[in-house]
């Protein structure tokens, strides 16, 4: 048989293969059950192993809402995958973690640590993935987009009144007194919350120092420290006795008094540690978190950033934690197990303590999409994006190369058919601009009328899909692992799944995952709390489009009916 012929029957194959591939792309995606799940809620208390393993669970056999994940893993028993490349645009990774280190994507066209651009992608030594927030190490705080746009308009408008404004400035002044009237209100709420934990801790130190000595005091003169009502009444009073006494006649003792003081001033404490960096950074209209060099405004100055995606290990747990909730290594007797197995993790390092920038966000998913990356996983938002046709187009390159992009709802309890959240693949909340991105809110492990977590967003427009987002345990930094919550701890819940999707029936188009993970997820008939609705029951139904929640062995099941044709 000649070469000629060889090369010819070859080519005949892979023509073949594309066709076959082309041709399930237009298989279209059944319509899921629409039969409820009707089961009681599990009753009694949960074990911390039971609590972490949550989100795995099975609905009908656990009577836990969890993803049917083992059922999944016994459906796929048989069957052999592919690798997929997850990107995973967060804070830093690290991805020296126990549990993370055997699934790094490395870029073997890339010499490490040689200072050159070897595979001429515009990315010097990106090894690993990209940090589009540059820095070795360090934390990158940053404002919010509210306190960027406030100041940048504020230079032009401040001072103005509508009588200043022509025609063509009218809409720009209006959109200022927009912006000025939520950043004033928001700045206000962050500096009264300063304001009140000051007080409080003021207050409980005093308190905590005035019971602390009296409690000396009476210890020394009876010569013990379990002393009871009547020995205290026995002896001369001194400064504190009155206090001492009423804490006595509650039953209660001065030392367990003084714990719940000290546990009241840790959650003072960690609420100023909380709120207190949002009014020196997030809402300071003087700083500049930015240490790339670049222009955050202007698309075409690259390159910026540099290729180490650890970031601050002491100050940047989301990303590490979202990662090993998708793909953390299963069954290794280390930590836990993440949702997919056959996965390799793309970094891209582009979410400070704060707002990401448009651009950064744009070019991040460009980035993950041109190395390989057939999953994106988005765990951030925001409520403001000046460049929003930078992402849009980004979307829609993404969809261009078949990638799907699954983005956490946000945690804000808002209904973001009516709220602005970014990014979105809907600019005016109803007409998508492509048919790749999955936006995800968060549930609970409660199949009952607290099944929605009240934090999440939602959407009867622009939330597709729920799944597990509270008490989630994953990986965070130097081998730790932590129980989390958000929107954000949702998302890569998915982004697993469809991993596993891709890597077992390659054949399906980004947009049929999608579209597997919405219509597989199990269907919920419940009656449950509306997030920041005050007490408000609405049917599940009305908060996404799907109405379900995750299931991942009825949606590789259902991938399985198109690609083989099985039931």
């Amino acid at each position: 048989m000649n070469n000629r012929l060889l090369l010819g029957l070859g080519l005949a194959i892979v023509l073949s293969g594309c066709s076959s591939t082309k041709n399930l792309h237009s298989v279209a995606v059944p319509e899921g059950s629409e039969v409820a799940v009707s089961i009681p809620a599990k009753k009694g208390e949960m074990s911390e192993d039971e609590i972490r393993a949550w989100p795995h669970a099975d609905l009908k056999t656990d009577s836990i809402p969890g993803m049917s994940l083992e059922k999944a893993y016994e459906f796929l028993s048989d069957k052999k995958g592919t690798t997929v490349i997850l990107g995973v645009i967060d804070s830093g990774i690290d991805k020296d973690h126990e549990d993370l280190k055997d699934n790094i994507w490395t870029n073997t066209d890339e010499i490490a640590g040689n200072g050159k651009d070897d595979d001429n992608n515009g990315y010097v030594d990106d090894v690993h993935g990209w940090n589009f927030l540059g820095g070795k190490g360090e934390s990158t705080p940053e404002q919010l987009e509210v306190t960027r746009i406030y100041k940048m308009l504020g230079a032009k408008y401040e001072g103005k009144t509508r009588d200043d404004m022509n025609a063509s400035e009218m809409d720009g002044f209006n959109y200022y007194q927009k912006v000025k009237k939520d950043y004033e209100k928001r700045i206000k709420d962050v500096n009264d919350k300063v304001d009140e934990s000051n007080q409080k801790r003021e207050y409980l130190q005093k308190l905590n120092m005035y019971i602390t000595d009296a409690h000396n005091t009476a210890s020394e003169k009876l010569n013990k420290t379990d002393y009871n009502l009547d020995e205290l009444k026995s002896i001369d009073e001194f400064e504190g006795t009155s206090v001492l006494v009423k804490i006595l006649e509650t039953g209660e003792t001065p030392d367990i008094v003084l714990s719940q003081i000290k546990f009241e001033m840790d959650y003072e404490k960690r609420k100023l540690d909380y709120y207190s960096p949002q009014a020196e950074t997030m809402y300071n209209p003087d700083f500049n978190g930015r240490v790339t060099g670049d222009d955050a405004y202007d698309i075409k100055d690259v390159p910026y950033g540099n290729g180490f995606t650890v970031g601050s290990l002491e100050d940047e747990m989301h990303g590490t934690h979202v990662t090993g909730i998708a793909m953390a290594t299963r069954n290794n007797g280390t930590g836990m197990n993440g949702v997919a197995q056959n996965v390799k993790l793309l970094s891209v390092r582009s979410v400070p303590d704060g707002d990401e920038y448009d651009k950064d966000v744009a070019l991040a998913i460009r980035y993950a999409v041109d190395n390989g990356a057939k999953v994106v996983n988005m765990s951030f938002g925001k409520s403001y994006s000046p460049n929003a046709e930078w992402v849009y187009d980004a979307i829609k390159y993404a969809a261009s190369k078949d990638v799907l992009l699954v983005h956490a709802a946000g945690n804000d309890h808002k209904n973001i058919d009516k709220s602005d959240n970014f990014p979105t693949d809907a600019p005016d909340k109803v007409n998508e601009i492509a048919d790749n991105v999955i936006t995800i809110g968060a549930m609970t492990r409660n199949y009952n009328e607290d099944l929605v977590a009240s934090f999440s967003n939602y959407g009867k427009l622009n939330v597709d899909l729920f799944a597990p987002g509270l008490e989630i345990y994953s990986t965070i930094p130097k081998n730790e692992y932590k129980s989390i919550q958000g929107t954000s701890m949702a998302a890569p819940e998915v982004a697993g799944v469809a991993c596993l999707i891709r890597s077992y029936y390659p054949e399906l188009s980004a947009s049929q995952v999608k579209h597997i993970l919405m219509n597989s997820g199990t269907k919920v008939d419940l009656e449950v709390k509306l997030p920041g609705g005050e007490g408000e029951m609405v049917p599940f139904s009305d908060l996404s489009v799907s109405g379900r929640v995750l299931n991942a062995y009825n949606a590789l099941k259902m991938a399985d009916s198109m690609v083989n044709g099985n039931k």
